[in-house]
């Protein structure tokens, strides 16, 4: 008896330790903004921690410092690739031939991208872009994103495309947070069926002012 227990005992000293799990075939950092884009989508920002990116990754708790040196760190590394994202399909929209319709088409791509990723379109303008400063790769991936959609402006409207870019901007992203905060369900106006659609529609009230001679937009705006 005391020998099966001496050779158990010599078995569990010698036996070797658990492999540690891999980080997912070897990239620690995509891995963690995966498991961070995961928990956003389920939970948004409310009660999201490095640790349970790291669990929701399947790696130590300890593994996310390797790579981030707190939570604000790695969402804004979420947040900067959602930009990029954005942008890139800023860029195909701008691309269209014809200037009023690349810039209807930002508009559409823009709602979408907001639908698509409710969650990472509150972090992406959240409190973190206030602070762009703290983070270089974010404030660059915003400042490309807008900048598809000033030079959309200015092909559209020849010196004024600063002008016509933020009013776009702001008409998207307003009825972008609407359409995701559910402000829209249920209105007692009528609407064009479908929400891009009706991002179209706003964006087209928008642009035939702009391409009115200076005169007859102030007659427009006095009557």
């Amino acid at each position: 008896m005391r020998a099966n227990v001496s050779r158990v005992k010599m078995r569990a000293m010698t036996r070797r330790p658990p492999t540690p799990r891999p980080y997912h075939h070897g990239n620690l950092r995509e891995s963690l903004m995966l498991a961070a884009d995961e928990l956003l989508a389920r939970q948004g920002l409310d009660g999201l921690t490095l640790r349970e990116v790291a669990r929701v990754a399947g790696v130590s708790h300890a593994a996310p410092y390797h790579h981030f040196a707190n939570l604000d760190e790695l969402l804004a590394a979420v947040a900067a690739r959602s930009f990029e994202v954005l942008g890139a399909a800023l860029a195909e929209a701008a691309g269209t031939a014809d200037p009023r319709e690349a810039m209807l088409r930002i508009g559409d791509v823009y709602v979408a991208h907001a639908r698509a990723q409710p969650a990472q379109f509150r972090l992406m303008f959240g409190p973190l872009l206030s602070r762009k400063d703290e983070f270089p790769a974010l404030a660059q991936a915003a400042r490309d994103a807008f900048m598809q959609v000033l030079q959309a402006a200015e092909r559209y409207a020849p010196g004024e495309g600063a002008v016509v870019a933020l009013t776009g901007w702001s008409l998207g992203h307003g009825f972008a947070h609407l359409a995701i905060d559910g402000a829209l369900e249920d209105l007692p106006v009528p609407m064009t069926p479908g929400e891009a659609a009706v991002a179209r529609r706003i964006h087209e009230w928008v642009l035939p002012v702009r391409n009115m001679p200076a005169g007859r937009r102030r007659a427009k705006s006095g009557s």
